[in-house]
């Protein structure tokens, strides 16, 4: 090992060690561009280590999404096909029966999948709406399925109402960096989506927040944008890393793809900041080889969005996706003391 290597790694342990952000330390946005600065083989050794200190190494969480409302969001958010502000052939829809959404639940289940995420193209949900997203969180709970939703911006007694009806985890992601943000949305602010989080935060709701890369950022924003997530008191329990799906008819359609490599050093860095989190390898995935998505799981990623489609975007195939699992030697979360997830 070169000597640079050696010096990188080892200010990197004692960094890594250190004590988590809820104990007063917080990460510099410097710090977390150094470690996407050392050499690729370094980086996903110390992510697989600190990976294997809190985690099953060879188990991974499938969690379903299902859009429970499509279309006609009142945001901007230049990536999204569902926005009302872009043509991008996407038709606005209604709330999902309650049947059809326990329906859904259930095939998912079939498939092995152990949480079950709900999402609706909402700026915020109204009062009629309460009632009937809180009704679908309890039934598909009752199905043994741990439950999220994400519904736009929150408030206080939404988020109460959220988490007495059992809501396992709700999903409020930044996108960026504060520096990039008003880059891609205009409509909602940094500092709302800072107060979602604080308001589910406070309802005792799991929090499930990461962002988007491939947008046209810099290296400093993606750090900037780990930075954030990893400061936040405490950081999420899980977090997904999204890889820009170009959508024709929205403003990032045409963006220059990231790295490849790029990507993974981002899967890496979220699970060295973030030790104990679920990261999510989530959008993106779809335009992912196999290979790629390999050396994500060696960086830390633990849990994937499995099934047909994410949203509007298509997914790989479950099928698809155990064959992996069954050449990678990975098992879904469940199976580890010999319970099948699918049944």
């Amino acid at each position: 090992m070169s000597t640079t290597a050696t010096i990188s790694l080892s200010s990197l342990r004692a960094t890594a060690a250190r004590p988590e952000s809820h104990r007063g330390e917080r990460w510099r946005v410097a710090e977390v561009e150094a470690l996407y600065a050392m050499p690729f083989m370094d980086l996903l050794l110390q992510a697989q280590q600190v990976h294997r200190e809190h985690f099953d190494a060879n188990e991974v969480q499938l969690s379903t999404l299902l859009s429970i409302k499509t279309g006609g969001c009142a945001e901007d958010c230049g990536y999204c096909p569902q926005s009302a502000h872009f043509d991008t052939g996407v038709k606005a829809s209604k709330l999902m029966p309650l049947h059809e959404v326990v329906q859904a639940a259930q095939a998912a289940k079939a498939q092995g999948a152990t949480r079950f995420c709900m999402g609706a193209a909402w700026r915020s949900p109204k009062e009629r709406d309460m009632e009937h997203v809180t009704e679908m969180v309890r039934e598909v709970r009752a199905l043994g399925l741990e439950t999220c939703m994400t519904l736009g911006m929150l408030d206080g007694d939404q988020a109460r109402a959220l988490k007495e009806a059992g809501l396992d985890y709700y999903n409020h992601n930044l996108d960026s960096a504060p520096e990039f943000y008003g880059r891609v949305i205009s409509t909602r602010t940094y500092q709302d989506r800072l107060d979602t989080l604080a308001e589910v935060r406070s309802a005792g709701i799991n929090v499930c927040c990461g962002g988007i890369v491939g947008m046209g950022e810099t290296r400093a924003h993606r750090a900037g944008l780990i930075a954030q997530l990893a400061n936040l008191e405490p950081y999420p329990e899980s977090v997904p890393i999204n890889n820009l799906v170009q959508v024709e008819g929205t403003p990032l359609a045409g963006t220059e793809a990231l790295d490849p490599f790029e990507f993974v050093r981002t899967i890496a860095v979220a699970r060295i900041t973030m030790p104990r989190t679920m990261v999510r390898l989530s959008a993106g995935r779809e335009q992912m080889d196999e290979a790629l998505q390999a050396l994500c799981f060696l960086a830390g990623a633990n849990s994937i969005f499995y099934g047909d489609k994410l949203l509007t975007t298509s997914n790989p195939q479950a099928e698809r996706d155990r064959r992996l699992f069954e050449r990678l030697g990975l098992r879904a979360q469940g199976e580890r003391s010999g319970m099948d997830p699918r049944v």
